[in-house]
């Protein structure tokens, strides 16, 4: 066996070949152990630490491929963060940890995997903390993103790529899937989520009207947020309109509780401030409760997703075809072409992909009438 021969079995990945774990494993140069005969059961890490939004969509792809390759044995590298959202998820082991912050750090890592080997590596995340974490990962296979979307040098420490397109996150993480089993891959959507969960939202949610809407006003990014005016409008007409009831949701920090805090009192009765008051599986379930969810780019928005609740995504800083509930973008409010010639002085479709609008001024392009058209169009009332 020579290089040439290698190169052709690996080729597989860059094309839309499926990789033939038992065949390989006839190959010296391919070192794929199979322990039956005639079932591959390759051994799969994956490398996806954060952000949560990320992780649901990576937990979507890593669903399909439980079920395209059932032998298989996967390993999900994660925060503990994104295990406590995770945690049950059918056929998958964690290896929980914080990213890595020093020296020492890095060395625990490398000890902890230096006796274990793996048959792929999905380097699912593509940036300078997590690339120094790969050679540590010891496989004969080790997938990475294209050469557009390997961040910070990721393509040194991969092998293989998949190929660019200008699509949706989710499609770039089926495409790891795709690169194994040469099939196109389907997203599978689900949170684990138990009847506990489930019950304490029911029993939260209970005084409050229907139908319900999930608020969740604040991203990681402050320049994706809309204006706090404007929330507190859209509030106090939805409930004129709609007689809905609201719940506020969002994070522990002391701006974002203040925020949350002041858009409960814009309809007391008919909201219910949950900010910082929730596990992520707790959030899943409201949000699993809820008739629509109202948010900026955030990890929300890929939640609601998950648990199949429609969302009305607002977006003016990135498109929503690219960060946008998957394949459900059609309640969206997407201002982004008018902000890139507003703010850019250009045309959306002559950009390069992943071209973000940043000036403080993109959200502003969204009106309360938008929302409330698409709120309309969710709930089935007139305004």
């Amino acid at each position: 066996m020579n290089a040439r021969h290698y190169n052709s079995c690996m080729q597989t990945v860059s094309s839309h070949a499926a990789i033939d774990f038992a065949t390989m494993r006839t190959c010296p140069l391919c070192i794929v152990p199979v322990t039956e005969p005639n079932t591959p059961s390759p051994h799969i890490a994956i490398v996806r630490f954060s952000a949560l939004g990320d992780v649901i969509m990576v937990a979507a792809a890593i669903r399909a491929l439980r079920r395209e390759i059932p032998g298989a044995t996967i390993t999900w590298i994660t925060s503990p963060l994104a295990f406590s959202l995770l945690e049950g998820l059918e056929g998958v082991n964690f290896a929980v940890m914080e990213k890595p912050n020093s020296l020492s750090d890095y060395r625990a890592f490398y000890k902890r995997f230096a006796q274990q080997h793996f048959d792929v590596v999905l380097a699912m995340q593509a940036n300078l903390r997590i690339n120094l974490l790969y050679p540590a990962l010891r496989a004969p296979l080790k997938i990475g993103f294209d050469r557009t979307r390997a961040r910070e040098l990721q393509w040194l420490f991969s092998n293989r790529r998949i190929p660019f397109a200008d699509s949706h996150l989710v499609d770039s993480f089926l495409a790891f899937v795709t690169a194994l089993t040469g099939k196109p891959a389907m997203a599978e959507w689900g949170i684990p989520l138990t009847a506990a969960v489930h019950s304490w939202a029911k029993e939260r949610l209970s005084g409050l009207p229907r139908p319900l809407v999930v608020l969740h006003p604040v991203s990681s990014k402050a320049e994706r947020n809309w204006l706090p005016a404007h929330y507190a409008k859209l509030i106090s007409q939805a409930v004129k309109f709609f007689d809905c009831g609201f719940v506020i949701t969002g994070g522990n920090s002391a701006e974002e509780r203040a925020l949350c805090e002041q858009l409960a009192q814009v309809a007391p009765r008919h909201t219910l401030n949950l900010c910082g008051q929730t596990t992520t599986k707790q959030l899943a379930a409201v949000l699993d409760e809820a008739d629509a969810l109202i948010a900026p780019d955030t990890a929300a928005v890929h939640m609601a997703r998950a648990v199949g609740t429609p969302v009305i995504g607002l977006y003016a800083v990135a498109p929503s075809r690219l960060t946008g509930p998957y394949q459900q973008t059609e309640y969206c409010v997407d201002r982004y072409p008018e902000a890139v010639r507003e703010f850019l002085g250009k045309d959306a479709q002559s950009l390069p992909w992943n071209t973000r609008v940043h000036h403080p001024g993109a959200m502003a392009l969204i009106e309360v009438g938008d929302v409330l058209q698409q709120l309309t169009r969710v709930l089935g009332k007139s305004v």
